[in-house]
């Protein structure tokens, strides 16, 4: 039988050997920000070692932002891009993206992932009811599908989610471009977009009417 926040485990219980009150001092800030109440990082937080070996085995859920900008009546009046550094040295265009980690809800996975890449101060305005608008499945094998990732199977939650803050570019992300979706400019700004990211965005504008 499972066992329940820190009921003392019978022998043969499937967490029996983990050390109770593990969560107990754990907080949302812990997640978003990767750190505080004396953690260094939070549960399910993975060196390079085991998140490589697990990447081989196991499909990885994601979030994937689409960041917009939205006028007085609700409507997308511009569509955020990220510029990084890749993997290889070279720059991408891209979307704010990240793992959802052991123990985090999808609200929490996509704060903390904004907060990574945009800023502390970025405000993401998140709906009272989390619905993705597309499911998108990377594989690490090109042209199984329309979305790829070499390093690994990943299963990716599509959420649009309204910036009202200012963002401040953090880590690997060198810029945060806008752009009016309604531009010549935003073919351009998708056509940069590799591996299944532009169709992600189309898709977004689309579930938004834009």
């Amino acid at each position: 039988m499972p066992v329940m926040n820190d009921e003392v485990p019978d022998e043969g219980d499937y967490d029996a050997g983990r050390a109770r009150g593990e969560f107990d001092n754990i907080t949302p800030e812990d997640f978003i920000h990767g750190g505080g109440s004396g953690h260094s990082n939070p549960p399910g937080w993975l060196g390079r070692e085991d998140i490589g070996r697990i990447r081989r085995q196991v499909p990885i859920p994601y979030v994937e932002i689409v960041p917009v900008r939205t006028d007085d009546l609700g409507r997308v009046s511009q569509v955020g891009s990220l510029l990084r550094v890749s993997e290889n040295g070279s720059i991408e265009r891209t979307l704010v993206t990240g793992r959802v980690l052991f123990h985090e809800t999808l609200r929490e996975a996509i704060a903390r992932n904004i907060a990574k890449d945009l800023g502390d101060i970025a405000l993401p305005l998140l709906p009272a009811s989390l619905q993705p608008f597309t499911v998108a499945e990377f594989f690490p094998t090109p042209s199984l599908s329309e979305y790829y990732d070499p390093r690994q199977h990943a299963i990716a939650l599509c959420f649009v989610v309204p910036i009202a803050g200012d963002c401040k570019p953090q880590d690997e992300t060198l810029d945060v471009e806008w752009v009016d979706p309604k531009s010549e400019l935003m073919e351009t700004f998708i056509s940069q977009m590799t591996n299944g990211h532009d169709r992600i965005v189309r898709q977004a504008l689309a579930w938004a009417g834009v």
